[in-house]
């Protein structure tokens, strides 16, 4: 068997039987090299001259020797060239420096969001001070609403089914009773609402028993029992005053915390939880929180002082956003950005109720421990 190489000289193929002795080389087997195609011999003409070059597009310098090769970008004896600017470009583009800076987003729909609020408060206001049955029965319609648009998302999103029947109507006994009868009666009636929970879901099939139950049990604490404790500043002979206070408090915290972030937000509070929050307006919530207190338990509260003011808005800061970190932690489970979509601006109620639940246990107890119980 006679051998031969790649080594060849340029013009006279691949060395064959009918050829002389080959140079020196490594060595192959000479039926490989009788069915090895030729290497076809490369012409000047550039690439998209000729009709033919995607047939011989392999042999071109700037083009792939194989078919599933990516041709490479330069050739590897001519260093890239820079592309030209098309004329619909400009020549060169502005530094970050000349770009014109874009204005911050609100986020929301301000003018929505500002007459909804309005129009929450003016029914506030009127029920609150001219017959307070009347804003009992307020915080009960919220809390059902609440409750709906709560196990409304959690069916939704994760397949849970809390029984809203049973909900609605011990969250609504819930406010009634805590106003009527206090803390006990409140106690007493979120009792039977769980166990009113436990039984109804018995009506339907075992599966999936265990966390139904516990999400209702939940949904009954989260939103009415907490409630309750509004319906406990109202039994005060200022109640109207104490939950004026609370409210006031509270919106005031949350006007701060946005105002301030947005302007001057540079830190995160809490990215994983609400990418949103910053520390700045942290600081924005405990400032405007604690300068309302001061003024509202000095001229609205009975025996008040500025400096009870002072420690109940630095408390209203505190559980407000840690209410608002809670709520933004249930709604990144169910992956949702609002609870509902009732209050134009705002979403839903539960998205306004996030901050104030909270902070209603705190603001009734520093009530009951700075001027009593009224």
């Amino acid at each position: 068997m006679n051998d031969s190489s790649w080594g060849s000289p340029a013009g006279s193929g691949f060395g064959g039987p009918d050829q002389g002795p080959a140079p020196a080389g490594p060595a192959y087997d000479g039926r490989l090299a009788a069915q090895t195609r030729p290497m076809p011999i490369v012409s000047d003409v550039p690439a998209g001259d000729n009709q033919d070059d995607h047939d011989r597009g392999a042999a071109l310098p700037s083009g792939p020797l194989f078919r599933d090769e990516t041709p490479h970008e330069h050739p590897p004896h001519e260093p890239p060239q820079e592309p030209m600017s098309s004329p619909s470009q400009p020549p060169h583009a502005p530094s970050p420096r000349q770009q014109p800076r874009q204005k911050k987003s609100a986020g929301r729909d301000l003018g929505a969001a500002i007459g909804v609020g309005v129009g929450l408060g003016a029914v506030i206001i009127a029920s609150l001070f001219i017959w307070k049955p009347a804003f009992v029965g307020v915080i009960a319609v919220a809390v059902v609403v609440g409750l709906w648009e709560l196990t409304s998302r959690l069916q939704e999103r994760k397949g849970i089914k809390a029984p809203l029947v049973p909900l609605a109507v011990g969250g609504a006994a819930m406010v009634v009773a805590g106003y009527v009868r206090g803390a006990e009666g409140a106690w007493v009636a979120m009792a039977l609402t769980a166990l009113a929970v436990l039984v109804w879901r018995m009506t339907e099939p075992p599966e999936g028993y265990l966390k139904d139950v516990t999400a209702g049990v939940f949904a009954a604490f989260y939103v009415p029992f907490l409630a309750t404790f509004v319906a406990l500043l109202l039994t005060a002979d200022d109640g109207p005053q104490r939950v004026l206070t609370f409210l006031l408090l509270t919106v005031v915290s949350d006007t701060g915390a946005y105002a301030v972030g947005w302007r001057f937000g540079k830190h995160k509070l809490a990215p994983r939880i609400s990418p949103g929050k910053t520390r700045e307006g942290l600081l924005g919530a405990v400032a405007f929180a604690m300068a309302a207190g001061a003024l509202c338990m000095q001229f609205m509260i009975d025996d008040g002082t500025w400096w009870q003011g002072l420690l109940l808005g630095l408390a209203v800061a505190a559980s407000a956003t840690l209410g608002d970190l809670g709520e933004s932690m249930i709604k990144r489970d169910l992956g949702i950005k609002d609870m509902g979509t009732l209050l134009p601006g705002h979403g839903g109620i539960m998205d306004r109720l996030d901050s104030l639940l909270p902070t209603a246990p705190v603001v009734w107890l520093l009530m009951v421990v700075f001027v009593g119980s009224g």
